[in-house]
């Protein structure tokens, strides 16, 4: 079965990574047709097959950088898109860390070209990829829309920061442009399917990746980054959120963007379960529900980590309809699942 040309045409940027990859299922489900721009710098093209496993059908995809106002132009020039959500951007806070750069060019620039072309081709719904570390290491929890945004712990945090002011002051300049900013908290879990998930390149840099390798025998042990944290079991604590959760946000955001009259427009949304959980927490709840033991050893704390952060997503539950359904114990059930589809890939 081929791509219906009559649904409405989503641009998802970074659509093969993690959180893209998830949101294009739900956007299919929810009755439009995503768009894949992705470079494949930190993602496989097989997921496009797992896509295909899922949906019963190929989704438009184009082997594109996102950075390339030429590859963009002639995207743009060729699908006549509704709106445009944009995940694309690097995501390590550790690599952040110790190349800047290499994020402020890659994070900003690939914003900056969208900004500029949806206008020129009247795309005027613009959902955007943020995170909760703009909010740094927060002095309340949980955080609101209204915690103040503090300096960022690492440059990947600050380029979200970054990026939203941009949105924000380009809305304010009245370029016609509607947008709404995502922050998510942590993103685990996989699609109950097993067919697609969560694939980072070499030695992963999120928690629940690197236990299921670990549970899987493809990594020795996994390392807790920090035992003294002021938290219940010194460990640090996370709103960790199944990523078809998060993904059916994005479908939300856009029907919002879609009701909303003005012509320009500019919101944020904490997306998160509302609950903190610590990693001793995540990796104790994985061995209960899957039988597998996780050797793991404590370690120093990591630069750029924040100690503890969860979300109050009342905000979004009310204007956006939207709140998370799936339980921690879902979220790590269903990553097990995509790692033993994985088998001993790494």
């Amino acid at each position: 079965m081929n791509p219906t040309g009559n649904l409405p045409k989503i641009l998802v940027t970074g659509g093969a990574g993690f959180i893209g990859s998830h949101t294009v299922v739900s956007l299919v489900e929810a009755g439009f047709e995503p768009v894949i721009v992705d470079n494949f710098s930190n993602s496989e093209r097989g997921v496009l097959d797992g896509l295909r496993g899922i949906l019963g059908r190929d989704v438009i995809a184009y082997e594109a950088d996102c950075n390339d106002a030429g590859a963009m132009e002639d995207i743009f020039q060729k699908e006549a898109f509704i709106g445009v959500i944009h995940f694309a951007a690097f995501k390590a806070v550790g690599e952040s860390v110790q190349q800047p750069l290499k994020y402020y060019r890659n994070n900003i620039d690939s914003l900056l070209l969208l900004l500029e072309l949806m206008p020129k081709y009247k795309v005027h719904n613009l959902v955007f990829s943020s995170s909760c570390t703009v909010y740094g290491q927060p002095e309340h929890l949980p955080v609101t829309e209204e915690t103040p945004r503090l300096p960022a712990q690492s440059p990947y945090g600050n380029t979200k920061a970054i990026c939203e002011d941009i949105i924000r002051d380009a809305v304010r300049s009245q370029v016609p442009v509607k947008s709404i900013a995502l922050r998510y908290f942590n993103p685990i879990g996989a699609h109950p399917s097993g067919l697609i998930g969560e694939l980072p390149r070499g030695v992963p840099g999120n928690l629940v990746p690197f236990i299921t390798q670990t549970a899987a025998g493809l990594r020795d042990q996994l390392t807790v980054f920090g035992n003294d944290y002021d938290t219940p079991d010194g460990t640090c604590v996370r709103d960790f959120i199944h990523v078809m959760d998060l993904a059916e946000a994005h479908v939300q955001a856009l029907r919002k963007l879609n009701e909303t009259n003005a012509d320009a427009y500019y919101d944020v949304f904490n997306i998160g379960t509302g609950r903190g959980e610590t990693v001793l927490e995540v990796i104790n709840t994985f061995e209960r529900e899957t039988g597998v033991s996780v050797n793991y050893t404590i370690g120093p704390r990591r630069a750029g980590d924040v100690e503890k952060i969860y979300a109050d997503v009342t905000k979004a539950t009310r204007s956006l309809g939207w709140e998370a359904s799936r339980s921690l114990a879902d979220s790590l059930r269903d990553a097990w699942r995509w790692q033993q589809k994985l088998g001993q890939e790494v």
